[in-house]
C-alpha cells in the first residue's frame, strides 16, 4: 500500500530571502554597536556606552516582537530598508557628534 500526501511539497526558500536575512543580521549587529558608540559620545563615559547597548538590546527585542522572530524566514523588504535608514541616520549623527 502506498501513501500519497494531499499536501504539496514545501517550496525551498529563494536566494533573495537568504540575502535579506543576512543583511538584517548585519544591520542589527551594526546598529547595536552604533547605539553603544552613540551613547558613549553623548554622555562621554562608559556608562553612556552601556546605556546605548541596553537600548540596542531593547531594539532587537522590539524587532523580534514585530516580526515574531529575530530572523523570520520571510522578512518584508520595507523593514530591511527602515533598518538600513536608521543605521545610516545613526552613523551620520555619530559623525556629526565626533566632528
Amino acid at each position: 500500500m502506498t501513501y500519497h500526501s494531499t499536501q504539496p511539497a514545501p517550496r525551498p526558500r529563494t536566494g533573495a530571502a537568504d540575502v535579506k536575512t543576512f543583511v538584517t543580521a548585519v544591520l542589527l549587529t551594526f546598529g547595536v554597536g552604533l547605539l553603544g558608540m552613540f551613547g558613549w559620545a553623548v554622555l562621554g563615559s562608559g556608562f553612556g556606552g552601556f546605556l546605548g547597548l541596553v537600548a540596542g538590546v531593547f531594539g532587537v527585542v522590539w524587532w523580534r516582537k514585530i516580526h515574531g522572530k529575530a530572523f523570520p524566514p520571510v522578512l518584508p523588504t520595507k523593514s530591511v530598508i527602515y533598518l538600513a535608514a536608521f543605521n545610516a541616520l545613526l552613523t551620520l549623527a555619530l559623525f556629526l557628534l565626533a566632528g
